[in-house]
């Protein structure tokens, strides 16, 4: 008789489970709460018809870097990445913006006199790319493929953000441009960690780039249940499951693409004392606060640059995003906030109707955070692309709490599955990463290594470990 398995969540890492389970030879059922599925990774109509909008994440380094993604036939299913003609542009009060590019050749004109200090920390990771992100995206605990490689970047990693970008680089507008990228960890850059997850970025502009994929991030999803459905997977949507009472997967393994506090609703009753209280005692990370807009003509930057690159990022100096990222972090909202901005229909026309164009910003707030920050925000964009507020058509705001409510997983706005702290780092979300303690019972969320970004190494590494242990 053939083995049963169950996933719940068809987020990427759900998908990525159920596929490498699928692969196996299991039978496979994955079941998702929303009509829609793919979880962070959904194309909606969210503003007028139309305009096709990421309800999660929009531009994907890590999906166009995933050994996994890269080991199935997405491109078979419909997956296409679209790339601007720089992966990221930062403007600046001057009226120009300084950009990160495809080489980095191209680079060393840009940062001109901090053109070695960012080789020095840059460069070994892009001659080694492919185990560096083979090592970067494992579980933290194992033994790397590159040693030597992990170790230089930790190096840098492990450090702050206020300290490596000021002890490194000595212009204004590398610091600035290095401060955006810092900005994805979701840290106070006077903490450690903090450069971790922009290094990383950074390094894969030079390799992958940052790029979109066409049509939108549910093309990611549609390929990986093309795949999942090649191999005999079934996906149940519109089925939340309120209790692991309800599946019916024999004694194979059950997956959860679920956050700890998810977990918890599911399987407390199942869980070890000492499991179920550092469930308890997880730590979610603050939250986002997005808009999505409609507009009538692309966003009108003052800096020419920002129209070469599908990401922008939005909040001028080093010392003005520090201060954002610092306030939020500290409970508090930031008066001039730093934001992400993602503007794909520039290199991708599918998305929207002809001439006309949409944006997805969004900037950092304090977890479960109940403030409006539409006028911070449109404030900001006026501040870099004057005339902007003209060019909307249409709005749709999404609070930490709209967020939530659309994907439960985003507990008070938490895109990234928990707090990136030093602890969650290597023990995420507890010992032993994906095994709960409980026989069968596996997390393959986010909120287990490697950590948020639409990869579907969590999904990749949680279900080796189920097939191991079966």
């Amino acid at each position: 008789m053939t083995r049963r398995a169950c996933v719940i969540g068809s987020g990427p890492n759900g998908l990525a489970a159920a596929i490498v389970l699928a692969r196996a030879g299991l039978a496979v059922d994955v079941y998702e709460a929303e009509e829609v599925p793919g979880g962070g990774a959904r194309t909606l109509e969210l503003t007028l018809p139309g305009f096709h909008h990421d309800f999660g994440s929009a531009v994907h380094p890590m999906g166009a870097a995933s050994p996994f993604f890269a080991s199935q036939p997405l491109a078979d299913h419909g997956l296409q990445w679209v790339h601007g003609t720089a992966p990221l542009a930062h403007p600046l009060d001057d009226g120009t913006a300084v950009t990160l590019e495809h080489s980095l050749k191209d680079q060393d004109t840009v940062f001109r006199e901090d053109a070695r200090a960012w080789r020095e920390i840059i460069e070994p990771l892009v001659l080694h790319w492919t185990t560096f992100v083979a090592d970067a995206l494992g579980p933290v605990t194992r033994i790397p493929q590159n040693p030597f490689v992990m170790a230089n970047f930790g190096l840098y990693a492990m450090q702050s953000a206020r300290g490596l970008g000021k002890r490194h680089f000595k212009n204004e507008r590398t610091r600035a441009i290095f401060a955006g990228l810092a900005g994805h960890s979701f840290l106070s850059f006077d903490e450690a960690l903090s450069p971790a997850v922009g290094l990383m970025l950074g390094a894969a502009a030079h390799v992958v780039g940052w790029p979109v994929p066409r049509g939108g991030s549910q093309a990611i999803t549609n390929a990986l249940l093309g795949t999942l459905k090649d191999l005999g997977g079934t996906v149940h949507t519109g089925r939340r499951i309120g209790s692991l009472d309800e599946l019916d997967a024999g004694d194979g393994p059950i997956l959860c693409d679920l956050t700890p506090r998810q977990l918890l609703g599911v399987a407390g009753e199942r869980l070890q004392k000492s499991y179920r209280k550092a469930m308890e005692e997880y730590r979610y990370g603050p939250g986002v606060f997005k808009i999505d807009y409609a507009l009538s003509a692309p966003i009108p930057w003052e800096a020419r640059e920002c129209n070469r690159s599908i990401t922008v990022h939005v909040g001028g100096t080093f010392d003005e995003i520090a201060r954002s990222e610092h306030a939020v972090t500290h409970g508090q909202i930031a008066e001039q906030p730093f934001m992400l901005v993602a503007q794909p229909t520039l290199f991708d026309t599918t998305r929207a109707p002809k001439g006309q164009h949409i944006a997805w910003v969004y900037c950092h707030v304090p977890n479960g955070c109940t403030e409006d920050m539409t006028s911070r925000m449109e404030a900001q964009m006026e501040r870099f692309a004057p005339g902007f507020r003209d060019c909307v058509l249409a709005r749709h705001i999404a609070s930490p709490a709209v967020l939530e409510r659309m994907d439960a997983n985003l507990v008070g706005g938490d895109i990234n599955g928990g707090l990136l702290s030093i602890k969650q780092f290597v023990f995420r979300p507890a010992l032993g990463n994906y095994y709960t303690g409980t026989k069968n019972l596996y997390l393959c969320s986010s909120s287990t290594p490697p950590s948020g970004g639409v990869h579907g190494m969590c999904g990749y590494h949680a279900a080796k470990m189920a097939l191991r242990r079966m």
